[in-house]
């Protein structure tokens, strides 16, 4: 497929990456909330974002289909990671679900018919799973509870989350028809969904003015305006290289913490960086193969 606007994509792409990479640093400031009323408050905020545009425009009739999709991306993608992250060991759970950029690669021509499956891109997303799994194992001290029944669910839940996510986008690229701002409309269903389960589920919450303020500041970014940059970044360009740059994005999560902490950077962040670059060059060369 012969992308129409290669770089433009590549640069909303980058910049995706950019503010998903701050999603860790600032939950951490977070950790001590509801992850389901963190995702619903994020939400919340990112689907405000879209209201002057959508109030003017009046794209925030959604249709039946586009709103599942949205659910099942935006909402369904958070349960089950945050599910994964507190039934198995996180370090092992974060490797799994960042299979979904390998996903996107793998499973586009079934989703966009234009795509075909290539060796080049199947290499590319090796390269760049690699990468991402070599910082994250880094970070591991270990790897407990392996065995338990417990944990084989939480590993199920991230690979469903991996699956849900890269889907997810596939969809959405199919769906190049529907504007960006109606993301807006759907964020605010999902976080009034998250919102609901928190009440359901989880204990009641008081937050002070710095927490407010992450709150807002994880809305503005990577659990709700990231997801207007990421469409944009989907319906410009080619899904399997918008992918690959995906990779990038625990990488600088990691770099980001470690500067949080005052620690230096890692060998395994500069070696990782470098094979997911190399990862998204042999995507591009890939991509410019002739479509047979």
């Amino acid at each position: 497929m012969n992308a129409g606007h290669p770089a433009a994509a590549t640069a909303y792409a980058l910049a995706t990456v950019l503010v998903w990479s701050s999603l860790a640093p600032l939950g951490v400031s977070v950790n001590h909330l509801p992850p389901f009323f963190i995702t619903g408050c994020s939400l919340l905020v990112g689907g405000a974002l879209a209201l002057p545009s959508l109030l003017r425009s009046g794209q925030w009739r959604i249709d039946a289909i586009t709103l599942a999709i949205g659910i099942y991306g935006l909402f369904g993608y958070h349960v089950l990671l945050f599910t994964a992250l507190q039934w198995a060991p996180p370090v092992a759970a974060n490797l799994l679900n960042y299979l979904w950029p390998m996903g996107i690669v793998v499973l586009a021509p079934l989703f966009v018919r234009q795509l075909r499956f290539t060796w080049g891109h199947a290499l590319a997303a090796l390269l760049g799973f690699a990468g991402s799994a070599w910082v994250i194992l880094d970070q591991a001290k270990d790897l407990q509870g392996l065995t338990q029944a417990q944990a084989f669910w939480g590993y199920l839940s991230a690979l469903a989350a991996a699956i849900t996510w890269s889907t997810y986008s596939l969809m959405t690229k199919r769906r190049s028809h529907v504007p960006t701002p109606t993301i807006g409309a759907i964020c605010l269903v999902c976080g009034a969904l998250s919102l609901g389960v928190h009440a359901a589920v989880e204990p009641a919450v008081s937050i002070n003015g710095r927490d407010a303020m992450v709150l807002f500041l994880l809305g503005l970014g990577p659990v709700g305006g990231a997801f207007y940059i990421w469409d944009k970044a989907l319906k410009l360009g080619d899904a399997r290289q918008v992918g690959l740059w995906a990779f990038l994005t625990p990488v600088l999560s990691t770099a980001l913490l470690s500067w949080q902490s005052g620690q230096p950077l890692r060998l395994a962040i500069l070696g990782a960086t470098t094979l997911i670059v190399v990862s998204a060059l042999v995507g591009r060369r890939a991509a410019s193969a002739p479509v047979t």
